[in-house]
């Protein structure tokens, strides 16, 4: 039997969502990964009358929340206690339908988590090994990934994670960082012997195996193949418990001061806050085997979700395994990669404060250029752009017309249609093909996809006004028009099906405007939706334009903080190391006076430079390229460049730099910069007429010719005769 086909045989479906830290609000990176999509899917199926469960919650027992507690001087209680309420009414606000947003602090979530490792633990699913692990001697504690930072030991970024490196992405052991220092107190860190208890995933294996890379081939690519790459690299046990003072102790004799781990705590979050709503019959949405199960996650989870949440409900032997676990790439903002800590974010309760009444606006975008398949990047000018000229000039332009002339021409009462016209019956079809290209990208989870299907209806109602030209044909034929305006009223109310799982807020206020109080899924596409005499209330704008001076704004406040970053991370340049006065003499130090600056001719990156250094005003190698003076206003140094200046005119001296450099890009030591000093003889054709230099100057330079000083050179080595021919011509290859 086919998948699609299997699919049928669900009664209801369960839809998780990734528990978001609650050590700060969510940001536009979370929702196009995550929340959108997941509510979109989520309203749909209710539109089809199926039975769904969106659960949702906040993960409140992360050691980044214990790190903001300790910056702030408040308790770990205190910081989720603040997060929690802002994220909840955040994902209200914006119209994400969750049936349940609970929290991992609660007494049922403490206790469900309990229950499921005791559970495995009287099962004997469980290793218990003792290890050595990073301690700090001066805070007196066990070191969580999170509280040792140090150097990547794959690209050499100073600032990694114990678990992973922001730079590269590379998921990463505490014990491989490179000057590893505690994050606590800064001391380094030793290692102590500690015990602590290990799901044996490479037990699970074969049987992950089978499930993922057998029987789910119909996953996005994403997801199958970074699970085949685990799977192909071989499991290895893991931990699920910690040396923690903030989290659900592991409820085992000799386990003081251990808590679980947060990875193996918080998927277990899906299960208790289903328990918190549905005490009576949770299990049938976790049992049973006509339920289906789907995560909605990120890309940086896949592993959680695919392998080692699965073989958690594999090692219980109780639970469903998910139906499909249809991650996003990631978002990224104005062409950087979203950084919380580095306030690099567009945060949902500010958007909420910043464009109140736009949730809409904001959901489209990030469901228009959502990063299904790879990742993907927000502007504000793209942002400004997809309001204005689709949200306003498409969709709500269409709708206004047709209500507008519903008023005018009617007093707002929809009129019988007469005999359909080949016109009406095309759009009309068009609009049934669109819904049914709607459906099936719903289903395989192409949202992206399925929103530009319902854009196309609203595309197609206004080429069918613009075609039948109405407010003309009034003074000619007004039986005809009443038909046209039944078509139109009928693509209308189509629209309000279509955008309701992407747009709510529209749909909802459309709805009253068109007197329609129920519908479903399987209506899309009729054209029967509202009936003749339907008395409709006058209109009301739907989407409004997006200001310059609005978009502005946010640009001005992540200038800001690009600017606050880059004061934040200036460091001072650690002086060379001390030179010997024999290789001082060797220096050749000149003061000048910068006398003049022009561009060159027919030069888009070169600025000319005329310098008094005492020899008269001189421009011999004082030009430099634009980009060497930005690199110098950012304040990039020669000792971070690993730069080198070379004499341009000696051959053998650029050879030998050129390999320095090469061997360090090699050795993933760059950047490098290879600054070489050559000699301006002339304009850079012979159409530039300007005099550079005097006869006397290019007489003397034409003796450090490169050429000639080469061809010295080689015959000084013995590889070239001196009786060798001059000109090129008379070379044999």
């Amino acid at each position: 039997m086919e998948k699609a086909d299997k699919q049928k045989e669900f009664k209801r479906t369960l839809i998780t969502t990734a528990l978001p830290y609650a050590n700060g609000p969510v940001h536009i990176g979370h929702l196009a990964g995550v929340y959108v999509p997941a509510d979109i899917y989520a309203r749909y199926l209710r539109l089809q009358g199926r039975d769904v469960l969106l659960i949702g919650g906040s993960d409140e027992h992360g050691v980044p929340i214990t790190i903001k507690a300790r910056n702030e001087g408040v308790t770990p209680q205190d910081i989720v206690d603040r997060y929690h309420k802002i994220i909840k009414d955040s994902f209200a606000e914006l119209g994400i339908s969750f049936d349940v947003y609970g929290r991992t602090t609660s007494e049922t979530h403490r206790r469900t988590a309990s229950d499921f490792f005791r559970r495995l633990y009287d099962k004997g699913e469980f290793i218990e090994r003792t290890e050595e692990q990073l301690y700090d001697p001066e805070a007196g504690q066990f070191l969580a990934d999170r509280y040792v930072e140090g150097t990547c030991p794959h690209c050499q970024n100073e600032r990694a994670y114990g678990d992973q490196c922001e730079a590269c992405g590379t998921s990463l052991n505490a014990t491989d960082l490179i000057n590893p220092k505690s994050r606590l107190s800064g001391a380094t860190p030793v290692k102590r012997a500690t015990s602590h208890w290990y799901l044996p995933l490479d037990k699970w294996e074969p049987r992950l195996r089978q499930w993922i890379l057998e029987e789910h081939k119909e996953w996005r690519p994403n997801v199958y193949g970074q699970c085949k790459s685990w799977l192909d690299n071989g499991l290895q046990p893991r931990a699920v418990t910690r040396d923690l003072s903030w989290g659900i102790p592991v409820p085992v004799e000799g386990a003081e001061g251990k808590v679980l781990y947060v990875w193996f705590d918080a998927p277990i979050g899906y299960i208790s806050n289903t328990i918190d709503i549905r005490p009576d019959d949770w299990e049938t949405w976790w049992k049973s085997k006509d339920t289906r199960m789907i995560h909605f996650i990120g890309k940086d989870n896949i592993v959680f979700h695919c392998l080692i949440f699965p073989a958690m409900l594999m090692a219980d032997g109780s639970y469903n395994l998910p139906d499909n676990v249809p991650a996003n790439e990631f978002l990224n903002l104005e062409d950087n990669k979203i950084s919380t800590s580095r306030n690099w974010a567009v945060w949902l309760h500010e958007y909420l404060r910043d464009f109140p009444g736009k949730q809409d606006t904001l959901r489209y975008v990030l469901t228009a250029t959502a990063p299904e398949t790879r990742d993907n990047n927000f502007t504000w000018r793209d942002f400004q752009e997809r309001n204005n000229s689709e949200l306003v000039a498409i969709l709500g332009n269409f709708v206004n017309r047709v209500l507008v002339l519903m008023q005018k021409y009617y007093n707002g009462e929809v009129p019988a249609p007469g005999t359909l016209a080949e016109i009406d019956m095309n759009v009309l079809a068009e609009l049934r093909g669109e819904a049914d290209e709607m459906t099936a990208c719903l289903e395989q989870f192409k949202f992206r996809d399925a929103l530009r299907h319902a854009m196309n209806m609203a595309r197609a109602g206004n080429k069918y006004l613009a075609d039948c030209e109405p407010w003309k044909l009034i003074k000619t034929d007004a039986e005809r028009v009443k038909t046209i305006m039944y078509v139109a009223a009928q693509i209308c109310a189509n629209l309000e099906i279509a955008f309701t799982p992407f747009l709510p807020f529209m749909a909802k206020k459309l709805g009253e405007m068109l007197r329609m109080d129920s519908y479903n899924w399987q209506q899309l596409g009729s054209d029967s939706l509202i009936k003749p005499g339907t008395q409709l209330p006058k209109p009301e704008i739907l989407f409004e334009k997006i200001e310059d001076a609005q978009v502005q704004a946010q640009l001005d406040k992540l200038e800001a903080t690009r600017k606050a970053n880059e004061e934040a991370a200036w460091q001072p340049v650690q002086p060379k190391q001390e030179c010997s006065f024999e290789d001082f003499e060797k220096l050749d130090i000149r003061v000048g006076k910068v006398l003049e600056c022009s561009k060159v001719p027919k030069a888009d990156k070169l600025l000319q430079f005329k310098i008094d250094d005492g020899m008269g005003g001189r421009t011999n190698g004082e030009t430099m390229a634009y980009g060497q003076l930005a690199r110098v206003g950012a304040g990039i140094t020669e000792n971070q460049m690993n730069a080198e200046r070379v004499d341009g005119v000696n051959p053998l001296a650029v050879i030998d730099a050129y390999r320095r450099k090469l061997q360090l890009i090699k050795e993933n030591k760059g950047p490098v910069l290879l600054d070489v000093l050559t000699y301006r003889l002339g304009g850079h054709s012979t159409s530039d007429q300007n005099a550079y230099r005097t006869k006397e100057e290019i007489e003397d330079w034409r003796s450090h010719d490169p050429i000639v000083k080469f061809r010295e050179a080689l015959v000084e080595a013995g590889v070239e005769s001196d009786e060798w021919p001059k000109t090129p011509d008379s070379r044999k290859s």
